[in-house]
C-alpha cells in the first residue's frame, strides 16, 4: 500500500463486473495489448512484495510481480511511481489490488484524522495532478467525496479509506479503496480498484485475504526499536501526499499534485480482448490445480 497509490477502476470495472466483452485497445508500442501474456502467478502460491512482505495467493486468485505490473500499468494508462508495484486480483477480475512499499520509516499512529480537511486536500491536489493526465491525452479525475471516511485500526496498524471520483470526459464513476499497513521501516500501500456498486463485496473479498499478508521478520510494526528512523509525518499525510506534502513549505498543492497523479489507477476497457483471455487462462490453471 503505497503513497496514495492509484486506485480507480474506471470504465473497465463496469465492463468486468457485468461480464461484457471488452473493446480493442493498443499498448504503448502501437500493438494490441494482451494482459493474458503477462507473467501471472496463479494460486495457490506465495506473492513476494518488495522483499518486505509476503501474501498468500489462494486458489482462484493471481499475483503479478513488479515487472509484470509495470507493463500492466502501461496498458492501463497509469503513470508509474518511482518504486515497484505488485498486483493481486481474483480470477474473475472483478477487482484489482496494487501493492507497493514506501520506506518512509516508522509512522506514529497517534494522530487524529480530520476527514473534511483531508478531503479538501485530496480534491485540490487531484485537480492539480490532472495537468499530467491532460498532457498525456488521458482522462482526468474529479473527486466526488468519501465512499467512506478514513478509519484506523490500532490493533492491526491498518489505515483505510475510500474515495469516489468521476472520470472525464467519459463521466464514469470510479472508486478508490486504499489501505496502509504500517511496518517498522515504512508503510505497505494498497489500492483496491472496483466498480462502485460492487465496492462493499470487493472490500470484503480483499479483507478475507489480509490475514494471509505478513511483514517479514524484523519488518513488523511491533518490532520497532529505539534509534529506528521515524517518519516526519503521521496518518493524515499517508492519505494526502506523504513526504511530498511535508517537504513542501510552499506550493503545497503543486507538490502533492505529482503524488496524486500517481495515486489514481485506471483500468481501461479493452486491452485486445485480454480480459477474456486472462479469465480463461486463470480458469484453466485453477482447474488444473484441483
Amino acid at each position: 500500500m503505497r503513497k496514495h497509490l492509484f486506485s480507480v477502476l474506471a470504465a473497465t470495472a463496469l465492463v468486468l463486473a457485468h461480464g461484457l466483452m471488452p473493446a480493442m485497445a493498443q499498448d504503448a508500442g502501437g500493438g494490441e495489448a494482451d494482459i493474458s501474456s503477462l507473467p501471472w502467478q496463479v494460486g495457490p502460491a506465495k506473492g513476494v512484495i518488495a522483499d518486505k512482505a509476503v501474501i498468500d495467493v489462494p486458489k482462484g486468485y493471481a499475483f503479478l510481480g513488479a515487472a509484470g505490473t509495470r507493463k500492466l500499468n502501461e496498458m492501463m494508462h497509469n503513470p508509474s511511481g518511482e518504486g515497484d508495484e505488485y498486483t493481486l486480483a481474483p480470477k474473475d477480475l472483478s477487482w484489482f489490488s496494487f501493492f507497493s512499499f514506501d520506506d518512509v520509516g516508522y509512522v506514529k499512529d497517534d494522530e487524529k484524522l480530520e476527514a473534511d480537511d483531508i478531503l479538501a486536500s485530496i480534491k485540490e491536489g487531484t485537480d492539480a495532478s490532472n495537468e499530467e493526465r491532460r498532457q498525456r491525452g488521458w482522462e482526468t479525475m474529479h473527486i466526488q467525496g468519501w465512499s467512506f471516511k478514513p478509519q484506523y485500526d490500532k490493533n492491526l496498524q491498518l489505515l483505510e479509506w475510500a474515495v469516489l471520483a468521476e472520470v472525464h470526459p467519459s463521466n464514469h464513476k470510479v472508486v478508490n479503496y486504499n489501505t496502509r499497513l504500517l511496518g517498522r521501516h515504512g508503510v505497505m500501500e494498497v489500492v483496491l480498484v472496483a466498480n462502485p456498486e460492487d465496492l462493499d463485496a470487493a472490500i470484503a473479498d480483499f479483507k478475507g485475504l489480509v490475514p494471509g499478508y505478513t511483514f517479514n521478520a524484523g519488518e513488523k510494526y511491533a518490532e520497532y526499536q529505539a534509534g529506528d528512523h521515524v517518519a516526519e509525518y503521521g496518518l493524515a499525510a499517508l492519505i494526502t501526499g506523504g513526504a511530498a506534502a511535508v517537504a513542501s513549505k510552499k506550493g503545497f498543492f503543486a507538490a502533492i499534485a505529482v503524488f496524486l497523479a500517481k495515486a489514481w489507477k485506471l483500468v481501461l476497457v479493452g486491452l485486445a480482448g485480454g480480459w477474456a483471455a486472462l479469465r480463461k487462462m486463470l480458469g484453466k490453471k485453477d482447474g488444473a490445480s484441483e
